[in-house]
């Protein structure tokens, strides 16, 4: 059953792939669920102009899932009652091809490997210093936080994605909505006080 399904999977990935390249998109991942009878098809995609992590749109979504339903309602192989979900890649974005490393270079990357993949862990984090090698023998070169430099084979690895800084983002947003706040004190920025009632901001 698991050999079946993988050649599904593969089958699937293939006309999707045609399908959203033909519309300007790529296919991220594909993960084929569910059961025979009713099978859940998830797609992420990304925009072919766009960032990693980035450029989706539900309408996007909404456009990618009605061309993909007209030429998998056509699959005989496939049953009429399965589920289409469709979704962007999000912020934590899947690595799976070359490219898609060769466009994260110099990005924060998490790896898991299928066994170990230096120093006996099998998961990695560091930034992605570049992709080397070709024919079945890429490499990728990390950079740990002790700075030291990690060459593994792309071959090795069984999952990667990007690894977005939610506390840096959070310190961020405390940092604008401080700005916002300060902006509001200040009666240059459009703050008039008033000798009949409270402070009335103009915005």
């Amino acid at each position: 059953m698991g050999q079946k399904y993988s050649q599904a999977n593969e089958e699937l990935e293939a006309v999707a792939e045609a399908v959203l390249d033909r519309l300007g998109y790529e296919l991220v991942e594909l993960e084929l669920a569910g059961h025979k009878a009713r099978p859940i098809l998830r797609l992420r995609i990304g925009r072919q102009d766009a960032e990693l992590d980035g450029g989706v749109t539900v309408d996007d979504c909404a456009q990618a899932s009605r061309e993909l339903e007209g030429v998998l309602d056509a699959r005989e192989d496939l049953a009429s009652g399965y589920i289409l979900e469709i979704s962007s890649p999000g912020v934590e974005r899947p690595l799976r091809k070359r490219r898609d490393f060769e466009r994260a270079v110099g990005r924060q990357v998490a790896l898991r490997g299928f066994g170990p993949l230096a120093h006996g862990a099998k998961r990695l984090q560091g930034s992605l210093l570049g992709v080397d090698g070709s024919g079945g023998e890429e490499r990728v070169r990390l950079r740990l936080a002790d700075e030291s430099e990690l060459e593994i084979e792309l071959s090795a690895i069984a999952k990667a994605n990007l690894v977005f800084d939610w506390d840096e983002t959070g310190k961020k947003q405390a940092r604008q909505k401080r700005k916002r706040t300060d902006g509001q004190r200040n009666t240059g920025s459009g703050s008039f006080p008033r000798d009949d009632g409270p402070q009335v901001v103009v915005a």
